[in-house]
């Protein structure tokens, strides 16, 4: 049975096609440039804060994010970075009473954001508010803490192999990899995703099918 179900958020969530775009203006470098390299950098299973270092070794991501800040550019999230599907995935969900959140590796303000998007969840949390970030095995420790039910009851929600799907079955929860970005489409028919994940799928629509037969395959065994 499936008691709750938690989102990572980019490429799960939000479309980070603004978020990337504003790094490479910031950085200086020509947009299609910058995702040429954010690209090498993901097949190579490498974090993708690594892309930096290829044009500004030595680049400081929390520092370049706070001067973004003063400058008046720094990080945006509003509707029109939500996935079309976004809204009424989360909505079915709860409508079948299964409890919903999002913890994702975004800062303190991504958090508020999102917040004041009133999305239809239950609660939102960040790696910037808990003080860890995934894969760390703490990360999902946390998120057992912050949904209902067991471990097992639990659905974590991603598009990436490692830190997703790998980081959240090593710590007993269930994990489902959405096939979009470039990390989900790397690594949607990836052996390792197929051996942990329950599901990939290609819309977050599908999340309510796959909740309503777990919970009749549970009224049947009980």
């Amino acid at each position: 049975m499936i008691r709750s179900v938690v989102f990572d958020v980019g490429e799960t969530l939000l479309d980070d096609t603004r978020e990337f775009g504003a790094w490479a203006d910031w950085i200086r470098v020509p947009r299609h440039t910058f995702s040429a390299v954010l690209g090498a950098v993901t097949a190579a299973g490498r974090d993708n804060a690594e892309t930096f270092q290829y044009f500004r070794p030595g680049f400081d991501l929390a520092a370049e994010r706070e001067l973004r800040e003063q400058a008046g550019c720094g990080e945006q999230i509003d509707e029109a970075d939500l996935y079309q599907d976004v809204r009424a995935a989360l909505a079915d969900l709860r409508d079948l009473g299964v409890w919903v959140g999002i913890a994702g590796n975004q800062t303190v303000k991504a958090a508020r954001l999102l917040r004041e998007l009133d999305l239809p969840v239950d609660a939102i949390a960040t790696s910037g508010e808990w003080g860890v970030a995934k894969p760390d095995p703490l990360f999902f420790h946390r998120v057992a803490d912050f949904a209902p039910g067991q471990r097992d009851e639990i659905v974590y929600v991603g598009d990436h192999r490692d830190n997703d799907v790998v980081a959240a079955t090593d710590a007993g929860l269930r994990a489902v990899m959405v096939r979009r970005g470039p990390w989900g489409h790397l690594w949607a028919d990836d052996p390792v995703v197929a051996a942990r994940a329950d599901a990939v799928i290609d819309s977050l629509a599908e999340l309510a099918r796959m909740v309503s037969r777990s919970t009749q395959a549970g009224s049947s065994t009980g």
